[in-house]
């Protein structure tokens, strides 16, 4: 095989259309080997070309003859002394970070790791076994696609309303998908799921991670699989496992195509990218792809003892995130998922772990300051997860100005309100009004607060309603995996029941929730099938559940279809309302200073005293929004809202609530929807007369401007 000089960049091996350039980065190694296969089935290499030419620690090499299709992996030397980090094992197949497809998946065995395991010392002894038979394999792609017409929808934050789902567990159950297509991207990208999208209401699919990545051994021991996804191996190449086609050639195109077609009809795709860490944990765990290919450069070791990882997210392992090629790495992904898959965005698993340079979180480090200069990276969406497992890693509000975050403050108070929790009613009033403590000091806007109650991780809608303990027995941990932290209120019993009074108040909260989700400023993400009450019967870590638990069902009974016909017209009325989805924070605050664009009330229809914001027994609370200049059209001029009053009441009595002066002299007010009975019908209402606003219930009404 010819063999030319070629380039030290792109990384990875590229098809230029000729032939393939290979580049691998290694600051400590002494050689590099590119392995070539000619089938998944192979148990050894056809042939192996050392990369010669070596610039700026790039190995690289350009073949004129190698074409797409080729599978291919790396055996990188140098030395192995765990004890200073470093873990170099010739006899290790290892899978390029930057390929852009798979070829093979991995196949547990013994041979994969880069020491004995059965040796007493484990990781401190050498394991001379060849992983050639057992190694996930790159495979060499053609990327060229033909985009047509593909425009971003570009939708602005404040209009912006997220979705979030799993690839596989969105379509599995779609039986007006074809069969062929449930639980892939393609089967997303189906008329009927496209469909389902866009009669609901949402802007914006936030995927769970779709990045190549490998089940954990003991997950396979089991049977289980790692369902999630949150442990990646290959940060370019998209998840086998959810492509309709079996030809992994043409994995990449029905990504595109997925996401192609989900902007002709005016939906985002946000991928759920995990950066923090890899699948291939700590110093027990497997030699895939980057230990083996520079273990010092690539992860961030003990300072006092190099065997070992600082590890800030409990899966074993951490970025060097003071590294240039560890910067660089990551920034390559993100920018080819933009500019080659068309992504509209980013949620960064565990974000602060990204931000730490030595051991604090830096808002001002590397990562952070590479993306915000970026011109590609800093115009898509950016959304954090602000925190991880390491010490000081809350960072809610904290993160730069071009990010948003998911509201973790938000999730816990809106749960504590509706709870009946005491002292919730200033707290409450803050997270309605878009968390303005959080975000507004560095000149972010409420659209950097994204607002949840539910999220993969964690009860879903119906079981936050319905268990006061996880029911994770599935999972095969002895039920103490997942967080017990429930902060709701399940009506006394535990868990499903045919009590007729019981079902009804489960119901009630379930419309509480989701209707405060909708009513609050900042960017709403429901998780997908919340909108119907899906259950996953108590288990709120479902990670390995890739079953029923997991999967949505679409043989809605007539509670479920009346959930998802209130939750369709909450969006409807959000989209409606600018005043739901301001771009500025409101010009007052919670304490009664003067305003000109929202009120706090009590049920006499007054604004609230200080007194009232201190009283623990007050579990009501009245929003009057003013709709003048709500939001700024594309053009610049105002969009004028309709007047709106929210009422609620978390107290299991009935409040008679007065209407507020400023909209009384109307006589009459449009009631949007009351979450008591579920009822959405447009009814007109006598302001002269109070409110009824039944027991742990809220009430939408509009004063229609010029109406």
């Amino acid at each position: 095989m010819r063999v030319w000089p070629g380039h030290p960049y792109p990384l990875g091996a590229v098809w230029d259309g000729t032939g393939v350039n290979v580049a691998l980065f290694s600051d400590n190694a002494t050689k590099v080997e590119l392995c070539l296969f000619n089938s998944p089935d192979d148990h050894q290499e056809s042939e192996r070309i050392e990369l010669t030419e070596r610039t700026y620690n790039v190995f690289h090499a350009y073949f004129p003859d190698l074409k797409p299709g080729t599978l291919y992996g790396f055996r990188v030397y140098g030395p192995y002394s765990p004890q200073d980090g470093f873990r170099f094992n010739p006899n290790k197949i290892l899978f390029d970070p930057y390929a852009r497809a798979v070829g093979r998946m991995l196949k547990w065995n013994e041979a994969l790791f880069g020491f004995r395991k059965d040796d007493c010392d484990q990781d401190l002894s050498f394991d001379d076994r060849d992983s050639a038979p057992y190694a996930p394999l790159g495979l060499i792609v053609d990327t060229a696609f033909t985009w047509g017409k593909d425009e971003r929808p570009n939708i602005p934050w404040e209009r912006t309303i997220i979705y979030e789902l799993h690839v596989k567990g969105f379509t599995k159950l779609m039986t007006e998908v074809p069969e062929k297509l449930r639980g892939t991207y393609a089967g997303l990208a189906s008329a009927p799921a496209v469909d389902y999208l866009k009669k609901l209401g949402v802007t914006a699919v936030e995927l769970l991670p779709i990045h190549f990545h490998i089940d954990e051994e003991f997950l396979t021991d089991q049977q289980r699989v790692n369902y999630w996804g949150y442990n990646s191996l290959g940060f370019f190449a998209p998840e086998p496992r959810y492509c309709a086609t079996h030809d992994p050639e043409l994995m990449a195109q029905e990504f595109k195509s997925m996401v192609r077609t989900l902007h002709a009809a005016g939906i985002e795709v946000i991928l759920d990218v995990v950066y923090n860490h890899t699948a291939e944990g700590n110093e027990r765990g497997p030699t895939l792809s980057l230990r083996g290919i520079d273990n010092t450069s690539y992860y961030l070791l003990n300072d006092k003892n190099r065997r070992y990882y600082t590890d800030f997210t409990g899966c074993g392992n951490t970025p060097y995130m003071r590294h240039p090629r560890v910067l660089q790495l990551m920034m390559d992904s993100l920018r080819y998922w933009v500019t080659e898959m068309h992504v509209d965005g980013f949620r960064f698993d565990l974000a602060s772990t990204l931000g730490r340079q030595f051991h604090n979180v830096d808002s001002m480090s590397g990562f952070f300051n590479v993306i915000h200069q970026d011109p590609i990276l800093s115009q898509v969406k950016l959304i954090a997860e602000p925190w991880d497992v390491g010490e000081g890693g809350y960072q809610s509000g904290k993160f730069p100005v071009i990010w948003t975050e998911w509201n973790g403050r938000y999730r816990d108070s809106v749960r504590s309100f509706w709870k009946g929790d005491g002292g919730m009613i200033g707290e409450m009033a803050t997270r309605l009004a878009g968390s303005s403590d959080l975000y507004e000091n560095n000149g972010r806007k409420p659209s950097a607060s994204i607002n949840f109650i539910t999220a993969h991780d964690g009860f879903t809608m119906h079981d936050l309603v319905s268990y006061n303990q996880k029911h994770n027995e599935a999972n095969g941990e002895g039920n103490r995996d997942g967080n017990n932290h429930n902060l709701s209120w399940n009506c006394g019993v535990e868990g499903p029941t045919d009590d007729p009074e019981i079902v009804t108040l489960r119901e009630r909260q379930m419309r509480n929730f989701l209707a405060t989700l909708f009513v609050s400023q900042g960017v709403p993400m429901l998780l997908a099938g919340d909108e119907r009450g899906h259950s996953s019967q108590g288990n709120n870590n479902c990670y390995s559940q890739d079953n029923f638990l997991s999967w949505l069902s679409w043989d809605l009974k007539p509670s479920e279809q009346k959930l998802h016909d209130f939750v369709h017209r909450l969006i409807e009325i959000r989209r409606e309302q600018p005043a739901l989805s301001r771009r500025k924070f409101f010009q007052s605050s919670v304490q009664g200073d003067d305003v000109d664009d929202i009120y706090w009330l009590d049920s006499s229809g007054k604004r609230m005293s200080e007194a009232e914001w201190n009283d623990c027994s007050l579990h009501a609370i009245g929003m009057l929004l003013l709709g003048h200049c709500s939001q700024i059209n594309d053009e610049g001029a105002c969009i004028i809202g309709d007047n709106l009053l929210v009422l609620m009441n978390a107290s299991d009595k009935i409040v008679p609530f007065s209407i507020p002066k400023a909209v009384k002299r109307f006589k009459v007010l449009d009631r949007l929807f009351d979450t008591f009975n579920g009822e959405t019908e447009i009814v007109q209402y006598d302001t002269s007369q109070p409110y009824p606003l039944q027991p742990r219930s809220m009430a939408l009404f509009r004063h229609k401007i010029g109406g």
